[in-house]
């Protein structure tokens, strides 16, 4: 695939936009769970995520009585628009502001257009959450860092979509969980799972419709998955034996122990010659140890 210079793949330092990260966070669970409380349910939860636009994120087509209305969050002109299907919108600035406020508006907005959506009001994935009406803790919005992480998530995206594209298989699309906060494409083998274990922050109920069949799963953390920088990853489960002792590529990547899962530091891809090759590489070599380890049928799957 035709790749960008390094250069054109920015610095995200986590410690300059966590602030930033941690509202935007917040207010995409806002979002996110519009499309959650109308959306018609799909397996795996695919009904839930956002996805990556060429100005920033939405949450697509959303059915109401007849209509459709979306969400878009712009990260070029920093404003949240709702359209809906006759011709009418509203629009929300993006500048420093509470979740508490930021929840308000966009549900008066929504009224606004007679849109009457109900929604738990409580975070999801996250330790100590702060109900939406209650949270003013995260009020930070940087303009520069939030389309810095939106120029990044659009260069993912696409590398990505290919690797997606290289599987004949189940996939999931390239989407953007707003409880985990990561962009991520799992591919399946065909085969159930044994349920998997109790997660404190994910109610079982989620986590068994999630995990219900054998995956190989990669994704994109903007550095809040706990390493303190942005970082791709990549896991299997069920896990195969072998599987953290796999040799992968490049030499950037390695497995951690804490959380069971291959790791890449962005900075390793934002820094290399060939960005989008390396990150292919890292996905291609993952999954092949995963899919070898667990003897997916290969042929069949893949181009």
């Amino acid at each position: 695939m035709r790749t960008a210079k390094s250069s054109s793949w920015p610095p995200l330092p986590y410690a300059e936009w966590q602030d930033t990260c941690a509202t935007l966070h917040m207010w995409t669970q806002v979002v996110g769970k519009i499309r959650l409380a109308l959306a018609p349910p799909v397996n795996h939860w695919w009904h839930v995520p956002l996805y990556v636009t060429c100005r920033g994120l939405t949450t697509s087509p959303i059915p109401y009585n007849g209509l459709t209305f979306q969400i878009d969050v712009d990260f070029i002109d920093h404003a949240l628009r709702i359209d809906v299907s006759d011709g009418r919108r509203e629009t929300l600035p993006l500048r420093p502001c509470s979740v508490a406020d930021f929840y308000a508006e966009i549900m008066a907005q929504l009224r606004a257009l007679g849109l009457e959506v109900r929604i738990w009001p409580m975070p999801v994935e996250i330790a100590a959450p702060i109900r939406f009406e209650d949270d003013q803790i995260h009020a930070a919005y940087d303009p520069v860092q939030a389309n810095r992480f939106w120029q990044v998530l659009a260069r993912v995206d696409q590398v990505f979509a290919a690797f997606r594209g290289r599987f004949l298989g189940k996939v999931s699309p390239v989407h953007f969980f707003w409880g985990s906060f990561d962009l991520a494409v799992t591919r399946f083998s065909g085969r159930r799972a044994p349920p998997p274990p109790s997660n404190p922050n994910i109610p079982d109920i989620v986590n068994r419709e999630a995990y219900s069949h054998e995956v190989s799963s990669c994704g994109f953390w903007p550095g809040n998955g706990g390493f303190g920088q942005a970082a791709f990853y990549c896991y299997a489960y069920p896990q195969p034996a072998g599987f953290g002792d796999a040799k992968i590529r490049p030499d950037a990547g390695y497995y951690s122990k804490e959380i069971g899962e291959f790791i890449l530091p962005y900075e390793a891809v934002r820094q290399s010659a060939a960005p989008a090759e390396l990150l292919l590489d890292f996905l291609q070599s993952t999954y092949a140890a995963a899919a070898d380890l667990a003897k997916w049928d290969r042929a069949a799957l893949e181009r």
